[in-house]
């Protein structure tokens, strides 16, 4: 998993069908973790906002993390930290 900021959002009205009625976000991973250029698009079930620091699972981890295993999904946000203290 990856610990990452919400840093936006996208809106994408033609998508694969089985993308239809989720949230993307756009995730920047806090500097421990980033290689550079890695700020990722994540699909979001759980309902994070902008500025919220988050735990983003990658790859099969992600299908399976949002129940969505025939997507087309690579990383999503299964969960939103409280206590970000400490990270960067």
């Amino acid at each position: 998993m990856i610990v990452g900021k919400v840093v936006g959002s996208i809106v994408s009205t033609r998508k694969n069908e089985n993308l239809i009625g989720n949230k993307f976000m756009i995730v920047e991973p806090i500097s421990s973790m980033k290689a550079e250029g890695s700020t990722l698009v994540a699909i979001d079930n759980i309902g994070a906002g902008i500025g919220e620091y988050v735990l983003v699972a990658c790859g099969s981890a992600a299908r399976i993390g949002c129940d969505m295993e025939k997507a087309p999904v690579d990383a999503a946000i299964v969960g939103i930290i409280d206590d970000p203290s400490g990270l960067e």
